[in-house]
């Protein structure tokens, strides 16, 4: 771990059942939590459908513009997932059959292993086997580039094994202070507040519970003593304000109806 260095990552969700509205994507929320955790700014993150050149193009333009890609979905035994061969055509080599990966397949499947399950062992050449302790169909990384399914539990289960390889900084510290107060009017005090930390990076997320206006102002910061003046800052100016604020450590929720 390099604490000095800022180290950031793009996720690239791939699957029209996500442009379509047919499935909602639970990956980029833990994603973002678990890079946030190892220090690992997570900077971008698309969606795009299953076709070749947008995948190609998306993993070239975030692979070199981030230390780590992560991609989800299209890596199934069906005709529309494509995303290995897709990888392997942005990097510029071959797909293959993989023999470790055939291996786990024949392991787990036994006589039930066909063709169209063996295309899961199809990986690009260099492409080093990420474990799947749940379905055992491995996923794979190529450079900085790591090629995950779509399934949340599979996926995630997938990245937790692996998380540990991954370099990073120094977490990012977050704090929330929730004020009954339109984001109007903390947004000067908020400017100022933020203009003088340039440093701290503040967030205003408005909220309606029961008819009533608030916002969640949240603080992130590396330092935690940055992080205790700038929150401190932005209660004292919610009190100044006439609201007493209610401040909670990590990035809370509004308040519930």
């Amino acid at each position: 771990m390099d604490e000095e260095r800022v180290y950031t990552a793009a996720v690239l969700v791939i699957g029209n059942e996500v442009l379509s509205g047919r499935i909602q994507d639970a990956n980029l929320a833990f994603l973002a939590g678990r890079l946030k955790a190892q220090g690992i700014r997570l900077r971008e993150a698309r969606v795009i459908p299953d076709v070749d050149s947008a995948i190609i193009d998306a993993v070239n333009t975030l692979r070199a513009a981030h230390d780590y890609v992560f991609t989800t979905g299209g890596i199934g035994p069906t005709h529309d997932d494509i995303t290995a061969e897709c990888i392997a055509r942005a990097f510029g080599v071959a797909l293959e059959r993989n023999p470790d990966a055939v291996r786990i397949l024949e392991d787990h499947y036994g006589d039930e292993l066909n063709e169209a399950r063996l295309r899961m062992a199809n990986i690009p050449a260099g492409g080093a086997l990420l474990d799947n302790p749940v379905s055992r169909a491995p996923g794979f990384r190529l450079g900085n580039v790591y090629v995950l399914p779509g399934v949340p539990r599979i996926m995630q289960a997938m990245f937790d094994g692996f998380r540990h390889t991954l370099a990073g900084g120094r977490p990012l510290r977050s704090r929330t202070v929730t004020a009954f107060l339109p984001e109007s009017q903390v947004a000067e005090g908020l400017a100022a507040i933020q203009a003088r930390r340039p440093e701290v990076e503040i967030g205003s997320y408005p909220w309606v519970r029961k008819g009533r206006f608030g916002a969640a102002l949240v603080v992130r910061a590396v330092e935690a003593s940055d992080l205790d003046t700038v929150s401190d800052e932005i209660a004292a100016m919610v009190r100044a304000l006439g609201c007493e604020p209610e401040i909670t450590e990590g990035e809370s929720a509004p308040p519930p109806d």
